[in-house]
Protein backbone atom coordinates (compact mmCIF):
# COMPACT_ATOMS: atom_id res chain seq x y z
CA UNK A 1 0.00 0.00 0.00
CA UNK A 2 1.38 3.41 -0.95
CA UNK A 3 1.98 6.33 1.37
CA UNK A 4 0.06 8.38 -1.19
CA UNK A 5 -3.14 6.55 -0.19
CA UNK A 6 -2.51 7.23 3.50
CA UNK A 7 -1.90 10.91 2.77
CA UNK A 8 -4.96 11.07 0.51
CA UNK A 9 -7.22 9.57 3.21
CA UNK A 10 -5.69 11.78 5.89
CA UNK A 11 -6.45 14.83 3.77
CA UNK A 12 -10.09 13.73 3.63
CA UNK A 13 -10.31 12.94 7.33
CA UNK A 14 -10.68 9.20 6.69
CA UNK A 15 -7.23 7.84 7.65
CA UNK A 16 -8.86 5.59 10.29
CA UNK A 17 -10.02 3.27 7.47
CA UNK A 18 -6.47 1.84 7.40
CA UNK A 19 -6.18 1.36 11.16
CA UNK A 20 -6.39 -2.44 10.93
CA UNK A 21 -4.57 -2.79 7.62
CA UNK A 22 -1.66 -4.57 9.32
CA UNK A 23 -4.01 -7.16 10.88
CA UNK A 24 -5.45 -8.30 7.57
CA UNK A 25 -4.66 -11.21 5.30
CA UNK A 26 -3.41 -10.25 1.86
CA UNK A 27 -6.76 -10.86 0.13
CA UNK A 28 -8.55 -8.81 2.80
CA UNK A 29 -6.09 -5.93 2.31
CA UNK A 30 -6.76 -6.02 -1.42
CA UNK A 31 -10.50 -6.01 -0.75
CA UNK A 32 -10.24 -2.99 1.56
CA UNK A 33 -8.11 -0.99 -0.87
CA UNK A 34 -10.48 -1.85 -3.71
CA UNK A 35 -13.48 -0.64 -1.68
CA UNK A 36 -11.76 2.59 -0.72
CA UNK A 37 -10.75 3.27 -4.32
CA UNK A 38 -14.38 2.92 -5.45
CA UNK A 39 -15.07 6.31 -3.91
CA UNK A 40 -13.75 9.80 -4.52
CA UNK A 41 -13.13 10.57 -0.85
CA UNK A 42 -13.11 14.32 -1.46
CA UNK A 43 -16.55 14.01 -2.99
CA UNK A 44 -17.62 11.75 -0.11
CA UNK A 45 -16.47 14.38 2.39
CA UNK A 46 -18.49 17.03 0.54
CA UNK A 47 -21.48 14.69 0.35
CA UNK A 48 -21.51 14.32 4.13
CA UNK A 49 -21.27 18.09 4.62
CA UNK A 50 -24.12 18.76 2.20
CA UNK A 51 -26.27 16.06 3.79
CA UNK A 52 -25.81 17.55 7.24
CA UNK A 53 -26.58 21.02 5.90
CA UNK A 54 -29.80 19.75 4.32
CA UNK A 55 -30.84 17.89 7.47
CA UNK A 56 -30.67 21.07 9.53
CA UNK A 57 -33.20 22.77 7.26
CA UNK A 58 -36.59 21.54 8.44
CA UNK A 59 -39.23 23.80 6.97
CA UNK A 60 -42.92 23.95 7.62
CA UNK A 61 -44.28 25.08 4.28
CA UNK A 62 -47.32 27.33 4.10
CA UNK A 63 -47.14 30.79 2.52
CA UNK A 64 -44.70 29.64 -0.18
CA UNK A 65 -46.81 26.57 -0.99
CA UNK A 66 -49.11 26.41 -4.03
CA UNK A 67 -51.09 23.52 -5.55
CA UNK A 68 -50.23 22.30 -9.05
CA UNK A 69 -51.80 24.73 -11.56
CA UNK A 70 -54.82 23.36 -13.40
CA UNK A 71 -52.97 23.94 -16.68
CA UNK A 72 -50.48 21.26 -15.58
CA UNK A 73 -53.01 18.83 -14.11
CA UNK A 74 -55.52 16.37 -15.53
CA UNK A 75 -57.59 13.65 -13.89
CA UNK A 76 -58.35 10.31 -15.50
CA UNK A 77 -61.49 9.69 -13.34
CA UNK A 78 -63.09 12.90 -14.70
CA UNK A 79 -61.66 12.66 -18.24
CA UNK A 80 -64.00 11.95 -21.16
CA UNK A 81 -63.79 8.57 -22.82
CA UNK A 82 -62.81 10.34 -26.05
CA UNK A 83 -59.88 12.10 -24.37
CA UNK A 84 -58.65 8.87 -22.75
CA UNK A 85 -58.80 7.09 -26.10
CA UNK A 86 -56.96 9.98 -27.78
CA UNK A 87 -54.07 9.76 -25.31
CA UNK A 88 -54.09 5.97 -25.41
CA UNK A 89 -53.89 5.89 -29.19
CA UNK A 90 -50.85 8.19 -29.12
CA UNK A 91 -49.28 6.02 -26.41
CA UNK A 92 -49.79 2.92 -28.57
CA UNK A 93 -48.19 4.72 -31.51
CA UNK A 94 -45.09 5.47 -29.42
CA UNK A 95 -44.94 1.83 -28.25
CA UNK A 96 -45.31 0.64 -31.84
CA UNK A 97 -42.30 2.74 -32.80
CA UNK A 98 -40.11 1.31 -30.00
CA UNK A 99 -40.00 4.67 -28.22
CA UNK A 100 -41.23 3.54 -24.77
CA UNK A 101 -39.17 2.14 -21.91
CA UNK A 102 -39.89 1.25 -18.31
CA UNK A 103 -37.59 2.02 -15.37
CA UNK A 104 -38.43 -0.47 -12.64
CA UNK A 105 -37.13 0.25 -9.14
CA UNK A 106 -36.54 -3.27 -7.84
CA UNK A 107 -33.67 -3.09 -5.37
CA UNK A 108 -35.60 -3.93 -2.21
CA UNK A 109 -35.03 -7.18 -0.30
CA UNK A 110 -38.51 -7.23 1.24
CA UNK A 111 -37.19 -7.37 4.80
CA UNK A 112 -40.37 -5.83 6.23
CA UNK A 113 -42.28 -8.60 4.47
CA UNK A 114 -40.06 -11.16 6.16
CA UNK A 115 -39.25 -12.50 2.68
CA UNK A 116 -35.50 -12.00 2.32
CA UNK A 117 -35.51 -12.13 -1.48
CA UNK A 118 -36.03 -9.51 -4.20
CA UNK A 119 -39.51 -8.11 -3.63
CA UNK A 120 -40.48 -8.67 -7.27
CA UNK A 121 -40.28 -12.42 -6.61
CA UNK A 122 -43.03 -12.16 -4.01
CA UNK A 123 -46.31 -14.05 -4.49
CA UNK A 124 -49.23 -12.45 -2.62
CA UNK A 125 -51.39 -15.58 -2.93
CA UNK A 126 -53.44 -14.90 -6.05
CA UNK A 127 -55.31 -17.83 -7.66
CA UNK A 128 -52.60 -17.93 -10.35
CA UNK A 129 -49.76 -17.78 -7.79
CA UNK A 130 -48.04 -15.24 -10.05
CA UNK A 131 -45.27 -13.05 -8.61
CA UNK A 132 -45.04 -9.28 -8.97
CA UNK A 133 -42.39 -9.69 -11.66
CA UNK A 134 -44.61 -12.04 -13.69
CA UNK A 135 -47.67 -9.81 -13.40
CA UNK A 136 -45.71 -6.80 -14.66
CA UNK A 137 -44.00 -8.75 -17.44
CA UNK A 138 -47.36 -10.01 -18.69
CA UNK A 139 -48.78 -6.48 -18.67
CA UNK A 140 -45.92 -5.48 -20.96
CA UNK A 141 -46.66 -8.43 -23.26
CA UNK A 142 -50.34 -7.52 -23.41
CA UNK A 143 -49.53 -3.87 -24.16
CA UNK A 144 -47.21 -4.82 -27.01
CA UNK A 145 -49.99 -6.94 -28.48
CA UNK A 146 -52.54 -4.14 -28.12
CA UNK A 147 -50.16 -1.65 -29.73
CA UNK A 148 -49.67 -3.98 -32.69
CA UNK A 149 -53.44 -4.43 -33.06
CA UNK A 150 -53.85 -0.65 -33.00
CA UNK A 151 -50.90 0.44 -35.15
CA UNK A 152 -49.93 -2.63 -37.14
CA UNK A 153 -46.37 -2.23 -35.86
CA UNK A 154 -44.58 -4.88 -33.82
CA UNK A 155 -42.99 -2.49 -31.31
CA UNK A 156 -41.17 -3.54 -28.16
CA UNK A 157 -41.06 -1.93 -24.74
CA UNK A 158 -37.56 -1.94 -23.21
CA UNK A 159 -37.66 -2.92 -19.54
CA UNK A 160 -34.83 -1.41 -17.50
CA UNK A 161 -34.72 -3.08 -14.08
CA UNK A 162 -32.69 -1.41 -11.34
CA UNK A 163 -31.56 -3.92 -8.74
CA UNK A 164 -29.25 -3.55 -5.76
CA UNK A 165 -26.00 -5.27 -4.78
CA UNK A 166 -27.92 -8.04 -3.01
CA UNK A 167 -30.76 -8.48 -5.52
CA UNK A 168 -28.91 -8.31 -8.85
CA UNK A 169 -27.87 -11.97 -9.18
CA UNK A 170 -31.08 -13.54 -7.81
CA UNK A 171 -33.22 -11.24 -9.97
CA UNK A 172 -31.35 -12.09 -13.15
CA UNK A 173 -31.49 -15.79 -12.31
CA UNK A 174 -35.22 -15.62 -11.54
CA UNK A 175 -35.94 -14.12 -14.97
CA UNK A 176 -33.71 -16.67 -16.67
CA UNK A 177 -35.37 -19.56 -14.80
CA UNK A 178 -38.78 -18.34 -15.98
CA UNK A 179 -37.77 -17.77 -19.61
CA UNK A 180 -38.13 -14.02 -19.09
CA UNK A 181 -41.89 -14.58 -18.73
CA UNK A 182 -42.31 -14.64 -22.50
CA UNK A 183 -40.44 -11.41 -23.19
CA UNK A 184 -37.32 -11.23 -25.32
CA UNK A 185 -34.25 -11.18 -23.07
CA UNK A 186 -32.70 -8.53 -25.32
CA UNK A 187 -35.48 -6.14 -24.27
CA UNK A 188 -34.71 -6.54 -20.54
CA UNK A 189 -31.73 -4.65 -19.15
CA UNK A 190 -30.62 -5.21 -15.56
CA UNK A 191 -28.48 -2.67 -13.77
CA UNK A 192 -27.44 -1.99 -10.21
CA UNK A 193 -28.04 1.05 -8.04
CA UNK A 194 -25.08 2.50 -6.19
CA UNK A 195 -24.20 2.64 -2.52
CA UNK A 196 -23.03 5.42 -0.23
CA UNK A 197 -20.80 5.07 2.84
CA UNK A 198 -22.36 5.18 6.31
CA UNK A 199 -20.90 7.76 8.69
CA UNK A 200 -20.66 8.38 12.39
CA UNK A 201 -21.99 11.75 13.52
CA UNK A 202 -18.56 13.36 13.04
CA UNK A 203 -18.30 12.45 9.38
CA UNK A 204 -16.02 9.42 9.75
CA UNK A 205 -16.88 6.49 7.50
CA UNK A 206 -17.76 3.45 9.60
CA UNK A 207 -16.06 0.09 9.08
CA UNK A 208 -18.47 -2.82 8.89
CA UNK A 209 -15.53 -5.18 9.25
CA UNK A 210 -11.80 -4.50 9.45
CA UNK A 211 -11.58 -4.98 5.68
CA UNK A 212 -14.97 -3.62 4.62
CA UNK A 213 -16.55 -0.20 4.65
CA UNK A 214 -20.08 0.18 5.97
CA UNK A 215 -22.29 1.18 3.03
CA UNK A 216 -26.00 1.39 2.22
CA UNK A 217 -28.03 1.76 -1.00
CA UNK A 218 -28.24 5.36 -2.17
CA UNK A 219 -32.06 5.42 -2.40
CA UNK A 220 -34.37 5.41 -5.40
CA UNK A 221 -32.83 8.76 -6.38
CA UNK A 222 -29.64 6.80 -6.97
CA UNK A 223 -31.34 5.89 -10.23
CA UNK A 224 -29.83 8.88 -11.99
CA UNK A 225 -26.21 8.14 -11.17
CA UNK A 226 -26.72 4.46 -12.02
CA UNK A 227 -28.23 5.36 -15.40
CA UNK A 228 -25.12 7.34 -16.23
CA UNK A 229 -22.38 5.14 -14.77
CA UNK A 230 -23.76 1.82 -16.02
CA UNK A 231 -24.36 2.76 -19.61
CA UNK A 232 -28.16 2.85 -19.45
CA UNK A 233 -28.42 6.39 -20.81
CA UNK A 234 -26.34 5.29 -23.77
CA UNK A 235 -28.57 2.25 -24.28
CA UNK A 236 -31.68 4.46 -24.18
CA UNK A 237 -30.16 6.65 -26.88
CA UNK A 238 -29.04 3.72 -29.01
CA UNK A 239 -32.50 2.14 -28.94
CA UNK A 240 -34.25 5.42 -29.75
CA UNK A 241 -36.34 5.31 -26.57
CA UNK A 242 -37.94 8.70 -25.91
CA UNK A 243 -40.35 8.04 -23.03
CA UNK A 244 -39.55 6.36 -19.73
CA UNK A 245 -42.18 5.25 -17.21
CA UNK A 246 -40.55 4.85 -13.78
CA UNK A 247 -42.18 3.08 -10.85
CA UNK A 248 -41.45 0.88 -7.86
CA UNK A 249 -41.92 -2.88 -8.05
CA UNK A 250 -44.25 -3.09 -5.05
CA UNK A 251 -47.42 -1.56 -6.55
CA UNK A 252 -49.49 -4.58 -7.58
CA UNK A 253 -51.93 -2.39 -9.56
CA UNK A 254 -49.27 -0.57 -11.58
CA UNK A 255 -50.22 0.11 -15.19
CA UNK A 256 -46.79 -0.62 -16.62
CA UNK A 257 -45.89 1.69 -19.55
CA UNK A 258 -49.44 3.08 -19.36
CA UNK A 259 -50.26 4.29 -22.90
CA UNK A 260 -52.66 6.94 -21.53
CA UNK A 261 -49.88 8.39 -19.37
CA UNK A 262 -47.38 8.22 -22.24
CA UNK A 263 -49.85 9.82 -24.65
CA UNK A 264 -50.75 12.59 -22.20
CA UNK A 265 -47.07 13.45 -21.67
CA UNK A 266 -46.39 13.31 -25.42
CA UNK A 267 -49.28 15.64 -26.29
CA UNK A 268 -48.32 18.13 -23.57
CA UNK A 269 -44.59 17.86 -24.39
CA UNK A 270 -43.72 17.03 -20.77
CA UNK A 271 -40.15 16.50 -19.70
CA UNK A 272 -41.21 15.12 -16.31
CA UNK A 273 -44.56 14.07 -14.83
CA UNK A 274 -46.08 12.30 -11.85
CA UNK A 275 -49.14 10.15 -11.42
CA UNK A 276 -50.91 11.05 -8.18
CA UNK A 277 -53.92 9.88 -6.18
CA UNK A 278 -56.23 12.01 -4.07
CA UNK A 279 -55.21 12.02 -0.42
CA UNK A 280 -57.76 10.05 1.57
CA UNK A 281 -57.73 12.56 4.46
CA UNK A 282 -55.75 15.62 5.61
CA UNK A 283 -53.79 13.44 8.03
CA UNK A 284 -52.81 10.68 5.57
CA UNK A 285 -49.02 10.40 5.89
CA UNK A 286 -48.21 10.74 2.22
CA UNK A 287 -46.17 13.35 0.39
CA UNK A 288 -48.02 15.78 -1.84
CA UNK A 289 -46.90 17.10 -5.21
CA UNK A 290 -47.10 20.91 -5.24
CA UNK A 291 -45.15 24.08 -5.98
CA UNK A 292 -42.77 25.58 -3.44
CA UNK A 293 -41.34 28.99 -4.27
CA UNK A 294 -42.21 28.39 -7.90
CA UNK A 295 -40.60 24.94 -8.14
CA UNK A 296 -42.37 21.57 -8.36
CA UNK A 297 -41.64 19.37 -5.37
CA UNK A 298 -42.95 16.56 -3.21
CA UNK A 299 -43.60 17.97 0.25
CA UNK A 300 -43.70 15.33 2.95
CA UNK A 301 -46.66 15.23 5.32
CA UNK A 302 -44.39 16.21 8.22
CA UNK A 303 -43.39 19.37 6.33
CA UNK A 304 -46.97 20.64 6.00
CA UNK A 305 -48.51 22.87 8.62
CA UNK A 306 -51.81 21.57 9.95
CA UNK A 307 -53.58 24.50 8.32
CA UNK A 308 -52.08 23.68 4.91
CA UNK A 309 -52.89 19.97 5.27
CA UNK A 310 -56.54 20.75 6.10
CA UNK A 311 -57.05 23.58 3.60
CA UNK A 312 -59.88 22.97 1.15
CA UNK A 313 -61.10 24.45 -2.12
CA UNK A 314 -64.62 25.86 -2.50
CA UNK A 315 -65.77 22.47 -3.83
CA UNK A 316 -64.62 20.78 -0.60
CA UNK A 317 -61.61 19.06 -2.13
CA UNK A 318 -58.31 19.26 -0.25
CA UNK A 319 -56.15 22.02 -1.73
CA UNK A 320 -53.05 19.88 -1.37
CA UNK A 321 -54.51 16.55 -2.41
CA UNK A 322 -52.03 15.25 -5.02
CA UNK A 323 -50.64 12.23 -3.18
CA UNK A 324 -47.29 11.00 -4.50
CA UNK A 325 -47.18 7.26 -5.36
CA UNK A 326 -43.69 6.85 -6.93
CA UNK A 327 -45.10 6.67 -10.44
CA UNK A 328 -43.30 8.99 -12.82
CA UNK A 329 -42.66 9.90 -16.44
CA UNK A 330 -39.36 11.19 -17.81
CA UNK A 331 -38.46 12.16 -21.32
CA UNK A 332 -35.14 10.67 -22.38
CA UNK A 333 -33.88 14.19 -23.04
CA UNK A 334 -34.71 15.25 -19.46
CA UNK A 335 -32.91 12.21 -18.02
CA UNK A 336 -29.79 13.05 -20.03
CA UNK A 337 -29.82 16.56 -18.58
CA UNK A 338 -30.54 15.46 -14.99
CA UNK A 339 -27.79 12.88 -14.93
CA UNK A 340 -25.23 15.57 -15.70
CA UNK A 341 -25.84 17.29 -12.37
CA UNK A 342 -27.33 14.60 -10.17
CA UNK A 343 -24.50 15.18 -7.68
CA UNK A 344 -26.28 18.40 -6.73
CA UNK A 345 -29.52 16.64 -5.76
CA UNK A 346 -30.74 16.93 -2.21
CA UNK A 347 -29.47 14.33 0.26
CA UNK A 348 -31.78 12.89 2.88
CA UNK A 349 -30.30 11.80 6.21
CA UNK A 350 -31.53 9.02 8.48
CA UNK A 351 -30.05 8.34 11.90
CA UNK A 352 -29.66 4.57 12.23
CA UNK A 353 -28.22 1.80 14.38
CA UNK A 354 -25.28 0.76 12.20
CA UNK A 355 -22.96 -2.16 13.09
CA UNK A 356 -19.34 -1.02 13.23
CA UNK A 357 -15.80 -2.00 14.22
CA UNK A 358 -14.83 -0.18 17.43
CA UNK A 359 -11.44 1.23 18.45
CA UNK A 360 -10.43 -2.22 19.74
CA UNK A 361 -11.20 -3.93 16.44
CA UNK A 362 -14.37 -5.58 17.78
CA UNK A 363 -17.56 -5.48 15.71
CA UNK A 364 -20.40 -3.91 17.67
CA UNK A 365 -24.15 -3.92 17.12
CA UNK A 366 -25.41 -0.71 18.72
CA UNK A 367 -28.74 -0.48 20.53
CA UNK A 368 -29.08 3.26 19.82
CA UNK A 369 -28.54 5.26 16.61
CA UNK A 370 -24.81 5.77 16.19
CA UNK A 371 -24.52 7.09 12.68
CA UNK A 372 -26.25 8.21 9.52
CA UNK A 373 -27.25 6.71 6.22
CA UNK A 374 -27.83 9.00 3.27
CA UNK A 375 -30.10 8.56 0.30
CA UNK A 376 -31.53 10.47 -2.62
CA UNK A 377 -35.19 10.46 -3.65
CA UNK A 378 -36.34 10.00 -7.22
CA UNK A 379 -38.75 12.92 -7.03
CA UNK A 380 -36.13 15.51 -6.09
CA UNK A 381 -35.58 16.17 -9.81
CA UNK A 382 -39.08 17.64 -10.24
CA UNK A 383 -37.84 21.14 -9.48
CA UNK A 384 -35.52 21.00 -12.50
CA UNK A 385 -38.35 20.26 -14.95
CA UNK A 386 -39.23 22.92 -17.51
CA UNK A 387 -42.62 21.38 -18.28
CA UNK A 388 -43.90 19.32 -15.34
CA UNK A 389 -47.31 17.63 -15.36
CA UNK A 390 -49.54 15.71 -12.96
CA UNK A 391 -52.01 13.01 -13.92
CA UNK A 392 -54.47 12.07 -11.21
CA UNK A 393 -55.59 8.43 -11.24
CA UNK A 394 -58.07 6.44 -9.18
CA UNK A 395 -56.45 4.81 -6.17
CA UNK A 396 -58.61 1.67 -6.41
CA UNK A 397 -57.54 1.20 -10.04
CA UNK A 398 -53.84 2.06 -9.94
CA UNK A 399 -52.32 1.99 -6.47
CA UNK A 400 -51.91 -0.71 -3.83
CA UNK A 401 -48.49 -0.89 -2.20
CA UNK A 402 -46.82 -3.98 -0.76
CA UNK A 403 -44.60 -2.85 2.10
CA UNK A 404 -45.37 -4.84 5.25
CA UNK A 405 -46.17 -8.32 6.50
CA UNK A 406 -49.82 -9.20 7.10
CA UNK A 407 -49.37 -8.40 10.79
CA UNK A 408 -49.46 -4.70 9.86
CA UNK A 409 -52.89 -5.10 8.19
CA UNK A 410 -51.97 -2.25 5.81
CA UNK A 411 -49.95 -2.23 2.59
CA UNK A 412 -49.45 -5.97 3.04
CA UNK A 413 -49.97 -9.16 0.99
CA UNK A 414 -53.61 -9.50 2.07
CA UNK A 415 -54.52 -5.94 1.10
CA UNK A 416 -52.59 -6.14 -2.19
CA UNK A 417 -54.32 -9.40 -3.13
CA UNK A 418 -57.78 -8.12 -2.18
CA UNK A 419 -57.26 -4.80 -3.99
CA UNK A 420 -56.37 -6.62 -7.21
CA UNK A 421 -59.26 -9.08 -6.95
CA UNK A 422 -61.69 -6.25 -6.13
CA UNK A 423 -60.55 -4.40 -9.25
CA UNK A 424 -61.02 -7.53 -11.34
CA UNK A 425 -64.58 -7.96 -10.02
CA UNK A 426 -65.18 -4.38 -11.15
CA UNK A 427 -63.87 -5.17 -14.64
CA UNK A 428 -66.13 -8.23 -14.89
CA UNK A 429 -69.21 -6.20 -13.90
CA UNK A 430 -68.34 -3.43 -16.35
CA UNK A 431 -68.11 -6.07 -19.10
CA UNK A 432 -71.60 -7.38 -18.27
CA UNK A 433 -70.79 -10.28 -15.94
CA UNK A 434 -72.33 -11.00 -12.54
CA UNK A 435 -70.06 -11.63 -9.58
CA UNK A 436 -70.61 -11.36 -5.83
CA UNK A 437 -68.13 -9.61 -3.55
CA UNK A 438 -67.13 -12.92 -1.94
CA UNK A 439 -66.11 -14.49 -5.27
CA UNK A 440 -62.43 -14.12 -6.11
CA UNK A 441 -61.69 -14.14 -9.83
CA UNK A 442 -58.27 -13.09 -11.09
CA UNK A 443 -57.97 -11.85 -14.68
CA UNK A 444 -54.68 -12.69 -16.38
CA UNK A 445 -52.74 -9.64 -17.63
CA UNK A 446 -52.29 -11.59 -20.88
CA UNK A 447 -56.06 -11.46 -21.34
CA UNK A 448 -56.74 -7.88 -20.27
CA UNK A 449 -54.52 -4.92 -19.39
CA UNK A 450 -57.19 -2.68 -17.89
CA UNK A 451 -60.59 -4.28 -18.33
CA UNK A 452 -60.67 -4.48 -22.13
CA UNK A 453 -61.19 -7.70 -24.13
CA UNK A 454 -63.58 -9.25 -21.58
CA UNK A 455 -67.10 -8.74 -22.91
CA UNK A 456 -67.21 -11.79 -25.19
CA UNK A 457 -66.12 -13.95 -22.25
CA UNK A 458 -68.10 -12.61 -19.33
CA UNK A 459 -71.22 -10.84 -20.58
CA UNK A 460 -74.36 -12.40 -19.06
CA UNK A 461 -72.20 -14.93 -17.20
CA UNK A 462 -72.55 -15.57 -13.47
CA UNK A 463 -69.31 -16.32 -11.66
CA UNK A 464 -69.70 -18.75 -8.79
CA UNK A 465 -66.38 -20.59 -8.49
CA UNK A 466 -63.87 -19.05 -6.09
CA UNK A 467 -60.94 -18.67 -6.32
CA UNK A 468 -60.67 -18.68 -10.09
CA UNK A 469 -58.16 -17.60 -12.74
CA UNK A 470 -59.60 -16.17 -15.95
CA UNK A 471 -56.92 -16.80 -18.58
CA UNK A 472 -56.13 -15.84 -22.14
CA UNK A 473 -56.68 -18.26 -25.00
CA UNK A 474 -52.94 -18.87 -25.35
CA UNK A 475 -52.55 -19.62 -21.63
CA UNK A 476 -55.33 -22.17 -21.77
CA UNK A 477 -53.82 -23.86 -24.81
CA UNK A 478 -50.48 -24.06 -22.99
CA UNK A 479 -52.22 -25.58 -19.98
CA UNK A 480 -54.04 -28.16 -22.06
CA UNK A 481 -57.50 -26.59 -21.97
CA UNK A 482 -59.74 -26.19 -25.00
CA UNK A 483 -61.09 -22.70 -25.40
CA UNK A 484 -60.98 -20.02 -22.78
CA UNK A 485 -61.45 -21.10 -19.22
CA UNK A 486 -63.82 -18.98 -17.20
CA UNK A 487 -67.45 -19.33 -18.28
CA UNK A 488 -69.89 -20.65 -15.68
Amino acid sequence: MSEDLREYLAGCGQEHLLKYHGDLAEDERDMLIKEIEQYDMREVKDTFRRAIDFSHVIEKHDDNLKPIPQTQYESVPTMTREKIEEYEKIGFREIGENKVGVLLLAGGQATRLGFGHPKGMYNVGLPSQKTLFQIQAERILRLQKMAKETTGKDGKITWYIMTSEHTMIPTEQFFKDHDYFGLCDEDIVFFEQGRLPCFDFDGKILLDEKHRLSTAPDGNGGLYRALKTQGILEDITNRGVEHLHAHSVDNILIKVADPVFIGYCKVKNADCAAKVVQKSSPSEAVGVVCKVNGHYKVVEYSELTQEAAERRNPDGRLTFSAGNICNHYFSAEFLQKICDYESKLKLHVAKKKIPYVDENGVRQKPTEPNGIKMEKFIFDVFEYAQNFLCLEVARDVEFSALKNSDAAKKDCPSTAREDLLRLHRKYIREAGGTIADNIDVEISPLLSYSGENLEDLVKDEVFTISPFHLKSYDENIQNGHNGVNGKH
